[in-house]
């Protein structure tokens, strides 16, 4: 989203927040920078032209490069102005044209893997004109045809007049196009929810996936918890999945109107899938590995607003920071406090934000425009944090909520998905169960390739480092059944009479062509978040990279006797139970009581170099 259409837009609360951050940059997407003090220089010359009377011009208004780019080739954004002398583009077009026009819609679709994002009123080379009222209606008329040609709903987003000279008000719009779902391939964006214990995870999950409002007692979780302890306790200590569907009007589907989950995956273009994260300390290792292994898209951090930052809240926002994972807070609890409080818990959260270990630019999210405006600068700027300040039993912002969601793009492309679906299958194994009548099911994510029923795979590696035969029986996806399974989408795969106990969290399934890499010792380049005293050869932790979660032994340090917290270096590893299947590249974080690090895998021992023989483990042993 550009700076000078979030201007027209946005309200005040939402610019404000986005201009605190003196002295920092704020990436706005487009691929250029504006900084804070320019933001409120420019705000300031604004605000006197306008009180200024000055001649009418018939000049429209150019922006300046770093404000508004020249519409990209690719990408889900169109820009649209059908005024003359410029190219008739919207406004009764013949029949070619509207073929023409129906094609490109189709093609940004595709990009925006089944969402589109037009701005009507908004020359291709970034030129706010803006239209007349009639002009507009008409343009919108036209793109209601046009969708239905691709099959696909508008959902008219806002308007706004543009601010320039002119005898007719005109105005710039912004439209969502969503396709309508067919085949079950809806788009689905993975949310983890972080935060300190008793802060309202569960129950801001239970009111938005149920629909009803929370009684105050914790009412709206009771259908979140797994486990009898989690009901007695209220406190979650295992990982469980909800969803929250839209369809293609831009509608809430919800359980409020479907009986099952397999209704809401019938009726819904978009899926929001919560992964609901236990917040006490002594789960830490339950919430890592959510983290960690279901490769969540963004993280929501829920923060109460009569405790503020307490307990695992820093820790919780650290770790999706380390793992790169984008975040943005809600306050919650808002209806147990007065204002001041929760103006202090916001003040208190963008303190922490503006930090110089976070350099992230908080965006208080107040009205609609403002969910808007944060969607879209969210997925585009790794720096804007949108803060949310919310109610479950009062209701109070939820809606703010539900639009940021329905409107929150993916962060890959059409590219990137294809060019993951035609890399060989691999599915990483996150959950093993036993169905009765089914047999053993396994749940996880599809890291690459697609797979399909009846399909041949291999699962591994067992304890001596083999791969099994197995064949994919059945899938389903969102507790409905599925055919196809493609590269990024989570699922569980039946696998019929295949011996559970042969399988435990951490395995890949891939394809027979693979040549998996298997290893005890691998090579990790590392950073020492904190220790307590030194971290040297022979210290052991617990090494979380993506599903896997083993303990391994530190067997040597490169360059250095010994490491203190802050301090890098390039780090030895060896699994001490069973060797892993792992990837150059991919991310580490390890932990040992109050010890913390992160890093990246940057050398593999194939099983072969690296597996200890029988003698080896006697002499240690």
């Amino acid at each position: 989203m550009d700076s000078r259409v979030s201007e027209l837009f946005g309200s005040g609360s939402g610019q404000k927040s986005g201009c605190q951050g003196v002295g920092s940059n704020v990436s706005l997407g487009n691929g250029f920078g504006i900084s804070s003090k320019k933001c409120l220089k420019n705000a300031k010359k604004a605000k006197s032209r306008s009180s200024r009377n000055s001649k009418p011009s018939n000049n429209p208004p150019y922006l300046p490069p770093a404000n508004l780019p020249p519409e990209a080739e690719e990408g889900n954004i169109e820009y649209k102005l059908p005024l003359p002398p410029l190219q008739l583009k919207l406004i009764d077009p013949t029949q070619y044209r509207f073929e023409h026009l129906a094609t490109q819609m189709k093609w940004r679709l595709q990009e925006g893997r089944g969402e589109a994002v037009y701005q009507i009123g908004v020359d291709d080379n970034g030129m706010l004109v803006g239209l007349s009222e009639e002009d507009l209606r008409s343009s919108l008329k036209t793109l209601g045809r046009m969708a239905e040609k691709v099959g696909a709903d508008i959902t008219i987003l806002r308007e706004r007049e543009v601010d320039h000279d002119a005898d007719i008000p005109r105005k710039i719009a912004e439209v969502l196009i969503r396709k309508v779902p067919d085949d079950q391939q809806f788009l689905d964006l993975r949310v983890a929810v972080l935060g300190n214990v008793d802060s309202g995870k569960s129950t801001l999950l239970g009111v938005l996936t149920q629909g009803e409002l929370d009684n105050g007692r914790g009412r709206a979780r009771l259908n979140l918890f797994r486990h009898l302890h989690e009901i007695q306790t209220g406190r979650t200590s295992s990982i469980s999945f909800e969803i929250l569907g839209f369809n293609s009007k831009g509608e809430v589907v919800n359980y409020s109107e479907s009986r099952t989950a397999e209704e809401i995956c019938e009726s819904a273009s978009k899926m929001i899938t919560f992964i609901d994260l236990a917040g006490h300390h002594k789960y830490l290792k339950t919430t890592i590995f959510g983290l960690t292994s279901y490769c969540p898209d963004f993280a929501m951090l829920v923060v109460s607003a009569n405790t503020g930052i307490a307990g695992t809240t820093r820790e919780h926002l650290g770790l999706a920071m380390a793992l790169k994972v984008p975040i943005f807070i809600v306050v919650s609890k808002v209806d147990l406090c007065k204002r001041e409080t929760v103006e202090r818990t916001v003040r208190q959260l963008e303190r922490i934000l503006k930090q110089p270990g976070c350099n992230k630019v908080p965006l208080v999210v107040s009205t609609a425009d403002d969910a808007v405006t944060a969607a879209q600068q969210f997925a585009q700027s790794p720096s804007i944090t949108p803060i949310f300040t919310v109610s479950s039993v009062s209701g109070e912002s939820l809606n703010l909520l539900k639009v940021f969601f329905n409107i929150i793009p993916p962060l890959s492309n059409s590219k990137e998905q294809e060019e993951l679906m035609q890399q060989l299958t691999e599915f990483q194994v996150d959950e093993i169960y036993t169905v009765p009548d089914v047999g053993t099911v396994v749940g996880g994510t599809l890291y690459s390739g697609i797979c399909r029923e009846g399909e041949q795979l291999v699962v591994g590696p067992t304890d001596s480092g083999q791969f099994l035969k197995l064949t994919v029986c059945s899938i389903q996806r969102n507790r409905s059944a599925c055919r196809v399974l493609r590269a990024g989408q989570a699922a569980t795969l039946a696998l019929d009479t295949f011996d559970r106990s042969l399988l435990r969290k951490g395995m890949v399934m891939v394809s027979p062509e693979m040549n998996p890499t298997i290893c005890w010792l691998f090579e990790a380049e590392i950073v020492l978040l904190f220790h307590a005293k030194t971290f040297h050869k022979g210290f052991q932790v617990t090494v979380h990279v993506g599903n896997i979660r083993q303990t391994a032994t530190v067997k040597a340090v490169h360059g250095k006797e010994e490491l203190r917290t802050g301090e890098k270096a390039v780090v030895c590893f060896k699994f001490i139970k069973h060797p892993e299947y792992l990837k150059v590249g991919a991310k580490l974080l390890f932990r040992e009581g109050a010890t913390k690090g992160i890093g990246q895998v940057t050398k593999l021992q194939p099983v072969s170099q690296s597996q200890p023989s029988q003698s080896e483990e006697e002499d240690e042993a």
